[in-house]
């Protein structure tokens, strides 16, 4: 089978957007300074982040047969998304989540699944021919874990590299961690799973290197402004990030993910590919909405140009 491009397993969901000056107590009203609607989800965004960049991308997700369904479905046709594999269930709502945005760029959010929850294993089946032809799939974990391992073992089977963000954090089982090829959780989630601190590069080394006894591959830390720490069993990595000013990290991590793998299905190095993603990863934080900010691939170019990595350029 000719494989080649991405193909994104995961989550669709309509996000409602409120800035805030500062975030509320309990009970307390505050006045937002502003409401956007975008289209988000952990598994559009990255489908969408590695569409711009330049990959062949393919979408397997729920949509529900709704106005909001309908909204997303163009969306992702716009940006040259694959659809053939996004199902509209009728007996649900499309997902949504709330998200407020802070002054300092931070950000709380409430997910209501909606049609995600019926992205199951035997949904996962029937999109086989999609995943098993891909390059590289990404997943997410805000569809039911049961997809989620089919579609790595499908994808495992047919010699995809499987790259899973383990967002929101939940406890894995070790059958998932032994399909992936690469893990990517940031400082938190990387706690969350381990139990073990991961505040300083030791901490995460050694955090990593649990999960890596448990079957991952290898475990790239997701480390924000401080970019990306990998470590396999050949080696521990650092990838520094890029100075920019943030205005919303929203879907940050996604277009981190979508960037590595879009490296990767390019032919590039696992260290260009981390850089990419990592370019990409801090462009996305410069605007306000979860995908209104991924770049295109010149722009994520302008900027590894900018400091001094012309090979990223022309492949060499």
């Amino acid at each position: 089978m000719n494989k080649s491009g991405v193909c994104v397993f995961g989550s669709l969901n309509i996000d409602l957007t409120v800035r805030l000056e500062r975030f509320h107590a309990p009970g307390e009203t505050v006045t937002g300074r502003s409401f956007h609607t975008f289209t988000g989800g952990k598994g559009g965004n990255q489908a969408v982040a590695a569409a711009r960049l330049g990959a062949r991308t393919a979408m397997v997700a729920c949509l529900g047969a709704d106005a909001n369904g309908d909204m997303y479905l163009r969306a992702l046709e716009r940006e040259g998304v694959d659809t053939g594999r996004v199902a509209r269930v009728e007996s649900e709502t499309s997902g949504v989540a709330l998200i407020e945005v802070d002054d300092a760029g931070e950000n709380r959010i409430a997910v209501v699944p909606g049609a995600n929850a019926c992205l199951t294993a035997a949904r996962a089946r029937a999109a086989r021919e999609a995943i098993a032809s891909c390059a590289c799939l990404l997943l997410q974990l805000e569809t039911p874990l049961e997809g989620v391992i089919e579609a790595a073992r499908i994808a495992r089977e047919a010699g995809a590299a499987v790259i899973l963000d383990p967002a929101p954090a939940r406890p894995l089982p070790d059958e998932l961690l032994a399909l992936c090829d690469y893990l990517t959780p940031n400082e938190t989630e990387l706690a969350s799973l381990t139990g073990l601190r991961a505040d300083s590069d030791e901490e995460a080394e050694a955090a990593c290197r649990r999960l890596i006894e448990r079957g991952a591959g290898a475990v790239i830390n997701k480390r924000g402004a401080k970019g990306a720490l990998l470590v396999s069993r050949a080696g521990v990595m650092n990838a520094p990030g890029f100075p920019v000013n943030a205005v919303d990290t929203t879907a940050a991590g996604d277009t981190f993910n979508a960037g590595f793998a879009a490296g990767l299905v390019e032919g590039r190095s696992v260290e260009e590919s981390l850089r990419l993603a990592n370019a990409a990863a801090a462009l996305s934080t410069t605007a306000l909405g979860a995908q209104a900010a991924m770049p295109a691939y010149s722009e994520a170019l302008a900027l590894l140009n900018k400091n001094g990595e012309l090979g990223m350029g022309n492949g060499e």
